[in-house]
């Protein structure tokens, strides 16, 4: 298990890198593809359809939307952060729209807490994970700034389970994840504060036109890395609420989409506004 779970990882590591790093296009397909396979695990999770049922009006309609979104996001984002902001939102009520329509011209075949989960499928998966292409895409030095969102999330994760596995006494959540300690979860904020502090100053500040301070960027890590481990916690808490192990089977030894990307799909858009607002406010961040 371990070695399988080794290998997957890393090969998960090496396409990330690849497609981040090429952006653009492959970058917007590829987010749409994770991004459906994420709705669709928490739409099973939440039971929004019948138990056997492969697909239902619901899940079809955010699926359909999620690729109204991201067609709509990849034009905008040529526009500007101004643009593709607007569309977003358009794009977001637009959504929420065609879920009332699905419920009243199903009724009374789906309930409104079917509707409302399929909603928030729609805003947890696709919507949450599109930060991550406005971050390499919509701002300046993307290719760079985006990593941080990697740092913020599998950098704390690592650093809070070396922390935790040496240090950790005291449990921070037992019946959500039992193995996490409060011992890990500094380890981990800490850690993160500390890779930013380093990213900053040995690429940030050396190969961009950007100046970051350092205590900004310790800030951003360690905001970036408790919010990281909420969503987390979050992922785990709905799938005890609907008791399952994993959201999927996709990853060999890491479950679904929603079992390894549950901490980066909150901490893209907590690092994305920490970047923007400290541009917004300074040119020197």
């Amino acid at each position: 298990m371990f070695r399988t779970r080794l290998l997957s990882g890393i090969l998960l590591v090496v396409i990330a890198v690849a497609v981040l790093m090429k952006g653009g296009a492959l970058l917007a397909t590829v987010l749409f593809l994770v991004s459906i396979i994420a709705y669709r695990e928490l739409s099973k999770a939440c039971k929004i359809g019948k138990e056997g049922e492969i697909t239902c009006p619901p899940e079809l309609a955010g699926c359909v939307m999620t690729l109204v979104y991201y067609g709509a996001l990849g034009l905008a984002a040529a526009y500007g952060l101004v643009t593709a902001f607007s569309v977003m939102f358009f794009v977001i009520v637009a959504a929420f729209l065609v879920f009332l329509f699905v419920y009243v011209f199903t009724f009374p075949k789906y309930h409104a807490n079917q509707i409302m989960s399929a909603m928030f499928s729609f805003l947890y998966g696709p919507v949450m994970l599109s930060f991550l292409y406005l971050l390499r895409e919509g701002l300046d030095d993307g290719v760079y700034l985006v990593w941080f969102v990697f740092l913020a999330s599998w950098g704390s994760d690592t650093c809070a389970y070396c922390v935790g596995v040496l240090f950790g006494k005291h449990k921070m959540t037992p019946k959500l994840s039992p193995k996490k300690s409060v011992e890990g979860a500094v380890g981990g904020i800490v850690g993160a504060a500390l890779l930013f502090v380093l990213y900053t100053h040995f690429v940030i500040n050396s190969y961009t036109d950007m100046v970051m301070s350092l205590p900004f960027a310790a800030a951003l890590g360690a905001v970036g890395a408790l919010i990281s481990m909420v969503g987390d916690l979050a992922a785990s808490a709905v799938k005890r609420d609907h008791e399952i192990k994993d959201y999927g089977k996709l990853i060999p030894g890491h479950g679904g989409i929603m079992d390894r990307f549950d901490s980066v799909i909150v901490a893209a858009p907590i690092v994305f506004a920490g970047i923007f607002i400290g541009l917004l406010l300074s040119t020197k961040v």
